[in-house]
């Protein structure tokens, strides 16, 4: 596969597109956040993801507070160019989550039992 700067399309979410973070080591993925064009272009130029907090309404280095910054080793884009995947190297204890733990998706939902038959 090779490498291609390709135009993400900010447009689809207002300005804003899903940028998922996955452990280039292990392959879990760590959590998920939104970048804007300024964030993307900051997260390319610094090597570590910054996100555009939509809470706080301002560019948001993850990790820049508790030391678990996001190194990025490589990032792809999906087929429409609308959403982020950075694998990373988690700098610090590697705890990513805010709840202290190492993923944000750790609260496992229950499925029916059609969908659970379906997945055999």
């Amino acid at each position: 596969m090779g490498s291609e700067n390709a135009a993400i399309d900010f447009e689809k979410m207002d300005g804003l597109v899903p940028g998922i973070v996955q452990d280039a080591n292990t392959g879990e993925v760590l959590m998920l956040g939104f970048l804007n064009p300024v964030s993307y272009a900051k997260t390319l130029e610094s090597g570590f993801v910054t996100f555009w907090s939509r809470t706080r309404q301002k560019l948001w280095m993850k990790g820049e507070t508790s030391g678990n910054r996001l190194r990025v080793v490589s990032a792809a884009t999906d087929c429409d160019n609308d959403t982020l995947l950075f694998r990373v190297v988690v700098e610090g204890d590697g705890l990513v989550c805010h709840e202290g733990t190492v993923s944000c998706f750790t609260k496992a939902l229950a499925l029916d039992k059609e969908t659970e038959a379906a997945r055999g």
